[in-house]
C-alpha cells in the first residue's frame, strides 16, 4: 500500500526556517517525480515545489522562489523541503505529493510563533 508520511512541521518565527520531511514507502519511490503542495487556513491548496525522479531537476512557484529548497534522498526513500519563512501564506497544511499530485500524504502542519 502506498504510504506518504509528512513530518517536520510545528512553530517557526519570522525569518526562521524549517525542514520538512516526507517519508515514502509502497511504491518504487526513485522512479517517480515527487512534490509539495500547501493549504493556508480557510485557503485552497496552491503548489510549491516539485523535483525530477533523480533529483536532478527542480521548479519553484514565484512566491517560494529563492526561499525554499526541495530535495530528495533516494536511497531513504525520503523527500525534503527546507523553507524559510517571510509571509503569512508559508503558515499552512503542507503535502508530500507523488508524480503530478495523483497521490497525497496527510499533511504536516506549520504554524507562525508570535
Amino acid at each position: 500500500q502506498l504510504r506518504l508520511v509528512e513530518s517536520g512541521g510545528g512553530l517557526v518565527q519570522p525569518g526562521g526556517s524549517l525542514r520538512l520531511s516526507c517519508a515514502a514507502s509502497g511504491f518504487t519511490f526513485s522512479g517517480y517525480a515527487m512534490g509539495w503542495v500547501r493549504q493556508p487556513p480557510g485557503k485552497g491548496r496552491e503548489w510549491v515545489s516539485s523535483i525530477s525522479n533523480r533529483g536532478g531537476s527542480t521548479t519553484y512557484a514565484d512566491s517560494v522562489k529563492d526561499r525554499f529548497t526541495i530535495s530528495r534522498d533516494n536511497a531513504k526513500n525520503t523527500l525534503y523541503l527546507e523553507m524559510n519563512y517571510r509571509q503569512p501564506e508559508d503558515a499552512a497544511v503542507f503535502f508530500c505529493t507523488k508524480s503530478n499530485e495523483v497521490e497525497w500524504g496527510q499533511g504536516t502542519q506549520v504554524t507562525v510563533s508570535s
